[in-house]
């Protein structure tokens, strides 16, 4: 019998992080002027650690029920309430990251088509090809917007889901009520699920982040997380809440893969969700700023109004983006090369989640670099 190998072939079609290259290239580089992480630089809030030692300490570091504890989860709905008039089922899961992988599990058959706008998180393509579906990316070059009829034109009778992601990792770009609109038809018209990766939706900074939750109640997966918000990146807790059909079978599906997110970290996300965040986000709003105007003049870039990223093109003189990236790394500056979140290799991306100084050096540089 000829063997086949041990490793299945899908295995092929996944690319190991290109952020983790990055790193591995800059691994030799001492002090290094780091742009590249996409981390909140600011303490977890001192209530949210508290409510996580209180847990460990009040015992309550065993098994929870798989969707959730109650105070969790009723906190959730309540915030769902409020900002939508929305009472969907509501799962808690490890990370935004664990939610997507559970929802594309539950939803994508072998062959089924997946449609997202390039760029796009770098873990769509990769966790699409994981469970057997097919990516199918849509430019939204130059502007990073929703391009509605470049998207409805890839939509064929394999499609399954529509994935949108707002404010955008890595453009920082915030779809428009309209575009909300507009997408909420598309998923309508097609009959197509749409999940929407809301992870960055407390980081926006020109006024209210819309969502297009209010336009497609019936066939919306909302992913959201604490990551971000409230710098809890290695606390993996986040949550999905959409129609109950959907919630129902990825909780089976975390029943046998995550069993539950962490015990002490649900505790303390029930702290998290009372937690009043705006100091940050306004310190992060002046940064966009800084790098903006540093930034001007040398590089051409869309303004980003979420997130803490800004994708700027790379200067004319380079062969690509990743020519002016390990420009940049040798002049020991880190960034991340656009290809990692793009099928094209023109931008790269700029993380402001970091101090005052390390901004105004590290601009200082690229612009240098981008002159020759």
């Amino acid at each position: 019998m000829r063997r086949r190998g041990f490793v299945a072939g899908r295995t092929s079609l996944i690319d190991a992080s290109g952020i983790r290259r990055v790193f591995d290239l800059a691994a030799g580089m001492r002090d290094p002027i780091n742009l590249s992480i996409g981390q909140p630089d600011f303490a977890v809030p001192a209530p949210i650690k508290e409510a996580a030692i209180a847990a460990i300490r009040e015992d309550f570091n065993g098994y929870t029920v798989t969707q959730g504890i109650p105070a969790l989860r009723d906190g959730i709905g309540q915030q769902l309430q409020e900002e939508f008039d929305w009472s969907p089922a509501v799962l808690v899961t490890c990370g935004v990251s664990g939610g997507l992988l559970l929802a594309l599990m539950c939803c994508v058959d072998p062959g089924d088509e997946v449609v997202f706008v390039d760029p796009y998180f770098v873990e769509y393509k990769h966790l699409v090809h994981a469970v057997g579906g097919k990516p199918v990316m849509v430019s939204a070059y130059p502007g990073f917007g929703f391009p509605a009829d470049r998207v409805e034109a890839a939509i064929t009778d394999r499609t399954k889901l529509l994935l949108i992601n707002s404010p955008s990792n890595p453009t920082g770009v915030v779809m428009s009520d309209e575009e909300c609109r507009a997408a909420a038809s598309l998923a309508e018209r097609h009959d197509l699920l749409m999940i929407t990766d809301e992870i960055y939706n407390q980081l926006v900074y020109d006024g209210p982040c819309p969502s297009v939750v209010p336009y497609a109640r019936d066939r919306v997966l909302l992913l959201r997380g604490f990551s971000k918000s409230y710098a809890m990146t290695g606390w993996r807790l986040g949550y999905a809440a959409g129609p109950q059909s959907v919630i129902e079978e990825m909780t089976k599906l975390q029943q046998y893969t995550f069993v539950h997110a962490p015990s002490m970290a649900q505790h303390a996300g029930v702290v998290a969700l009372q937690t009043d965040m705006s100091r940050h986000i306004a310190d992060y709003a002046r940064r966009r700023d800084l790098v903006c105007d540093r930034l001007a003049g040398h590089f051409e870039a869309v303004r980003p109004s979420g997130g803490f990223y800004v994708f700027p093109k790379a200067p004319d003189g380079f062969a690509n983006a990743t020519a002016f990236v390990e420009e940049a790394i040798r002049n020991n500056v880190l960034i991340i090369p656009g290809n990692v979140f793009s099928e094209q290799d023109t931008h790269f991306r700029i993380s402001y989640a970091t101090d005052d100084e390390s901004i105004l050096k590290g601009c200082e540089v690229l612009c240098r670099v981008a002159e020759g």
